[in-house]
């Protein structure tokens, strides 16, 4: 169990953050937690397993669920298809006990987080050259 420092301190980095900030956090989340489900099914621990694969797929339920499918109809329906075959596969995983279903899952998911994350770090670049624009202009 975390400390309460450190637990003030992530609560604070959580309500502090941009929303691609958020984002980025929760995909390093998912995929910590289906390493360390991989991790322990490699090692015959079923309990740990089903409980951090049971995280990576509350993270990824909430992708789906968090989804503005009346702003990118397209692009929310191809997400939607791939956090449902990856959520599914985790369930599989964990009744089959199968670390190669999870395999699959995090090498599906390593494109999309690596184009949010670039997504992220550009936004970040773009409003500080926004917030240094406005600054120099306020001079």
């Amino acid at each position: 169990m975390l400390n309460p420092g450190i637990n003030r301190y992530k609560t604070v980095q959580v309500r502090t953050s941009s929303p691609s900030e958020l984002l980025t956090m929760l995909f390093d989340g998912c995929f910590r937690f289906m390493n360390e489900g991989l991790a322990a099914m490699e090692l015959g621990n079923r309990p740990r397993a089903a409980e951090r694969l049971d995280r990576a797929y509350a993270i990824m339920s909430e992708f789906a669920a968090t989804l503005k499918h009346d702003v990118w109809p397209d692009l929310c329906q191809n997400l939607d298809g791939i956090y449902t075959f990856c959520m599914s596969q985790l369930v599989q995983a964990n009744i089959e006990q199968n670390p190669q279903k999870v395999r699959d899952v995090i090498r599906v998911l390593e494109p999309l987080r690596d184009a949010f994350k670039e997504a992220a770090r550009q936004v970040i670049s773009g409003e500080a050259k926004l917030e240094a624009h406005a600054g120099a202009a306020k001079r």
